[in-house]
């Protein structure tokens, strides 16, 4: 089974990991190294955190592992650059990493909503307005249109991280729209593995949040195909394309 690195800024819910692996329970690993920076939603903060030095120190602790893939599981860290600017960054990740393939959380929703057949979507942001904003713009430039944002407006990853599972479903559930067609939740320092299935059965349709997208995508470039039960609908479908 293959192993699929992942790039964690500082800490806040990367034990999403080490549950991923234990549902996935197929033998593939799934490590976890952390490169640092400020963890404050702001644009510059942003930039520098995804900036290539840090991501190929990020390959560098990963080296180790000796992955098949690797994913930069920051999406904030990714959508602040611009499509264009997040398609070289993803490409400067994989020649840091010795050319395995490579991609990122803001690419991960949108070829988890292409698998899908997905179009029109909701978003439950935990960042401040002008941040989710980019991620709007980004999704849109994936195809995804964006039916409803809302702003959380936490300005850290780490309270992110603190949020207890009951508030986490409440901020997402409450956050739906009647014309979606499915939930998005764009941040990795939100744990939120073990309660998709639960989040996706109160509101009926799809949800697709960060870290679970983001071990899809390590699965799907790593050319992993087959369906898995307890991450929600997109680990339940199989084929990546």
């Amino acid at each position: 089974m293959p192993t699929i690195g992942f790039i964690y800024p500082d800490h806040a819910a990367e034990d999403d990991y080490p549950l991923a692996e234990r549902i996935l329970g197929d033998g593939t690993a799934l490590p976890v190294e952390h490169i640092y920076g400020t963890d404050l939603h702001a644009v510059p903060e942003l930039l520098d955190l995804g900036s290539p030095a840090r991501l190929a120190e990020g390959a560098s602790l990963l080296a180790r592992h000796e992955p098949d893939a690797v994913v930069w599981a920051c999406t904030s860290g990714s959508f602040v650059y611009g499509w264009d600017g997040a398609a070289e960054q993803v490409a400067g990740l994989s020649e840091a990493a010795g050319g395995k393939p490579a991609s990122s959380t803001s690419f991960a929703f949108v070829h988890a909503a292409q698998t899908l057949g997905v179009r029109k979507v909701a978003v439950a942001a935990s960042y401040p307005d002008d941040v989710a904003k980019l991620f709007v713009e980004f999704l849109g430039r994936g195809g995804v249109d964006v039916v409803s944002m809302s702003a959380a407006d936490i300005d850290t990853a780490a309270e992110v991280g603190e949020l207890p599972p009951e508030q986490v479903v409440t901020l997402t559930v409450d956050r739906d729209h009647p014309d979606a067609d499915a939930l998005l939740v764009p941040d990795t320092a939100m744990r939120t593995l073990g309660l998709v299935d639960d989040i996706e059965t109160r509101i009926g349709k799809p949800v697709l949040t960060a870290n679970q997208v983001t071990v899809w995508e390590g699965l799907r470039i790593a050319g992993v195909t087959r369906a898995y039960d307890g991450l929600g609908t997109l680990l339940r479908t199989e084929g990546r394309r």
